[in-house]
This record gives structure tokens, C-alpha cells and sequence, in this order.
């Protein structure tokens, strides 16, 4: 079985952390690995977005490869004008089957825009199509803040097109069944649910005093920690006014951004960066919180096992890999009680589920946490335990009955 894997928009292969970067990538990335271990062969197709970056890299091991399209300049590009170049992206794929004399069986296409142009794909290859949309527009319209957050009609109009015509759609939780059904009309027959996994090779609990070494914390220091995509909704205003709360009450802490780049003016992200910033020195918590910018995905083990808790106070999110990576090095997490994040943190077991933007609660569950060794050593070993049901040999093993179905439908 050959598969045309479709990322369009950011490559697995890029530094996460960016505005464009974070749980599809890890996604994408891994998928493709655990499938070739698995003897499927899978092309990763994504727009070229650094001409010296060669356009065939085989990083992702099996025979595998990840193909840098050109489309448009080859330099990443303002949100606006990703769409312009889709059909330049998929007349490149087009051409780079041709050359190669390959037959694709099936297409996986992640995200909105990578399933607009498995569409074009389809009446060229006559292959089915897989879908995942890793999050939705209106979903993530109910939730912004500013008309500057504002998703457009065509992205709506877009993901109304791919449920149309893909063959199986790729669900991460019952949720988002839920919200597809009801915001979007979608068949549900053809909607499978299937969480994304995680590299349990990679995320497992490390002894908490070698981690804060590793990452130079003192180890009398506690630390909480996030990890994600420096944007609005992340909530980390909400954090930081959680982070003051509890240095009212006397509590010791200290908080780790990891995400987007600290200094200004460098990328998209430094407009919210600087917001935050700007927040957590009004609130007197310039020695307590540190905006450590990106991570290597290598160091990101030794931070969750470092960490007392991590936390999530997104106000959307699909799933929430970031609490999958960090249940499976044992670090309890204090989530919202939305999306995919509901349904992964087990509330009082794995962590804590908390209301959106409810600073005062956050704080009252990570001081639970933060001053109770046992109840942290409980929850973080329960959390390992539960995280290795989502190892990705289960889930691409899933992911291969699902291309069958839409195979021999």
C-alpha cells in the first residue's frame, strides 16, 4: 500500500513551537514513521517553504520521504495567502508521481487546505480519501477574542467541501464527532474516531531531580510548565493571573513557557508574546514566569518529568497532544474542560479538568497539586499507565483498518 500523505500548510519536519507548528506535525510525523515500521510506503507532501532545504528528505526512515513542493516563493507565508498557491501545490504533486512512475492507493490529507487539494487529487488518481481536520473554523470563531482571530467563510465553505467528498473522516474524540455532526451537518457513517498516539520511546517518565538537572532547575525549585503555540487561545493570560493568585497565598512556584520566540519582531507570535510579557510584568511576576521560546522535541521529556504539573488553559483544542506527551512521562495535567482535552485528562486520576478562563480555580487545583508530593506522585503514575493505551503501533494498526475500509468500500 502506497499512501500520498498531504500536509500543505507546515512540514513534520519543522521546529515546533512557531504559530504554524505543534500537534499536526508531531501527528503527521509520527503516523508516517509507525506506518513504515508497519511496511506501508508513505510520500509526506508539503509546500516548500526554504529553497535550501532540499525537496526529498528521507528523515522520516522506512523508505519514507518528505517532499517539499514548490509553490509560490518557497518562504513561509502569511496565513491570507496560503490558499493562492494550492493548485501550483497540487500540480506538483501530480508531476512528482508522474516523474517517479508511481501509483498512489489512497490519499491522507490533514487540515482544511490539504483536503481541498486531496479533492483535485482525486479525480486525477481516482484514489480515496482520508481526512483529519485537526481543528475546526467554527469551532475556533466561537472562541476568538478580536476580529483579527476572525476564521474566514472560505475556510468554513472549505471544510464543508472536504466532508463532502472525503471518504472517511478521521475523528480524534467523541467531541468532535459531536461537533461535526451538529455544526457542520456530516454524515457520521462515514466519521471514525481515532485519538492520535504518542512515541512512548521518546515520552517516559525520567527521575525528576535528573530532569530539573538536565534542564538546569534547582531541585528544591517546583515548576509548572506549558508547552504549546504562544496564541490567544492558549489562555495563558489566564495562567499567569493563576501563577499571581497563588504567590498571594503563599505558594512557591515558577512557570515555563515553552513556545513562539521570546523576542520580538522575529516571527507572528510577537505580538501575543509581547502581550504576555507585558502582562506578567504588570502582574509583579517577572521572576516567577520565563518565556523560554522553542524546544527541541529531544529536551521536551526531561521538562514534563521536571515539571509538578503542566498545564493546558486552552479554550479550544481538538485533542491536546501536549497532555498526551506529558501523561506519559508521569506529569499530572491541569486542563480546560474542553474538546479532546475532556476526554484525555481524567479528572481527579490523571490531573484536574477546570472551567475556562476560571483563573481562581486553576490556581486552587495546582496548589492541590504543587503542596501534596503524594497526590502529585499518584496522579503522575497514574497518567504514565493510562498513556501507554495511546501508543502509536495501536494507533497506526488503527489507522491501517481504516484505510482499508475506505479501499474496499
Amino acid at each position: 500500500m502506497r499512501i500520498a500523505m498531504l500536509s500543505y500548510h507546515t512540514c513534520p519536519l519543522a521546529t515546533l513551537g512557531g504559530k504554524d507548528t505543534g500537534g499536526m506535525n508531531v501527528y503527521v510525523r509520527d503516523l508516517t514513521r509507525v506506518l513504515g515500521q508497519m511496511g506501508v510506503q508513505v510520500d509526506v507532501f508539503t509546500r516548500s517553504q526554504d529553497e535550501h532545504v532540499p525537496h526529498v528528505l528521507h528523515d522520516l526512515g522506512y523508505g519514507n520521504r518528505v517532499v517539499h513542493v514548490p509553490a509560490g516563493p518557497e518562504t513561509p507565508l502569511p496565513r491570507q495567502e496560503w490558499g493562492r498557491f494550492l493548485p501550483e501545490f497540487v500540480q506538483g504533486v501530480v508531476r512528482f508521481g508522474r516523474e517517479k512512475s508511481l501509483h498512489y492507493d489512497l490519499i491522507h490529507s490533514h487540515y482544511w487546505l490539504s483536503g481541498l487539494a486531496a479533492l483535485s487529487l482525486k479525480e486525477v488518481w481516482s484514489a480515496p480519501i482520508v481526512h483529519m481536520f485537526h481543528t475546526l473554523g467554527v469551532m475556533k470563531q466561537r472562541v476568538r477574542r478580536g476580529k483579527e482571530e476572525a476564521e474566514s467563510d472560505e475556510r468554513i465553505q472549505g471544510e464543508l467541501r472536504v466532508l463532502r467528498g472525503a471518504d472517511r473522516i478521521v475523528a480524534a474524540t467523541l467531541a468532535e464527532v459531536a461537533q461535526l455532526q451538529w455544526l457542520y451537518q456530516a454524515d457520521v457513517n462515514k466519521i471514525a474516531v481515532n485519538p492520535p498516539g504518542v512515541d512512548l520511546t521518546r515520552f517516559y517518565p525520567i527521575p525528576p531531580e535528573e530532569a530539573k538537572e538536565f534542564i538546569g532547575v534547582p531541585p528544591c525549585n517546583r515548576m509548572l510548565l506549558f508547552v504549546g503555540r504562544i496564541e490567544p487561545l492558549k489562555g495563558i493570560d489566564a495562567l499567569l493571573e493563576a501563577i499571581r493568585i497563588m504567590r498571594l497565598k503563599g505558594v512557591d512556584v515558577c512557570l515555563a513557557v515553552i513556545g513562539g520566540n521570546p523576542e520580538s519582531g522575529v516571527e507572528e507570535t510577537s505580538t501575543e508574546m509581547e502581550r504576555l510579557k507585558s502582562l506578567r510584568d504588570q502582574a509583579g511576576l517577572t521572576d516567577l514566569v520565563a518565556f523560554l521560546g522553542k524546544r527541541s522535541q529531544d529536551t521536551l521529556p526531561y521538562y514534563y518529568s521536571a515539571a509538578e504539573a503542566v498545564v493546558m488553559p486552552s479554550q479550544y483544542e481538538s485533542f491536546g497532544m501536549v497532555a498526551l506527551e506529558a501523561m506519559a512521562c508521569g506529569a499530572p495535567v491541569v486542563a480546560s474542560q474542553v474538546g479532546g482535552l475532556a476526554y484525555l485528562v481524567q479528572d481527579g486520576v490523571t490531573g484536574f479538568i477546570v472551567p475556562v478562563d476560571d483563573p481562581r480555580l486553576l490556581a486552587e487545583k495546582l496548589i492541590r497539586i504543587v503542596e501534596d508530593p503524594g497526590l502529585r506522585q499518584q496522579l503522575g503514575s497514574q497518567a504514565a499507565h493510562i498513556a501507554k493505551e495511546y501508543g502509536w503501533e495501536k494507533i497506526g494498526a488503527r489507522i491501517i483498518e481504516l484505510y482499508h475500509q475506505a479501499l474496499f468500500a
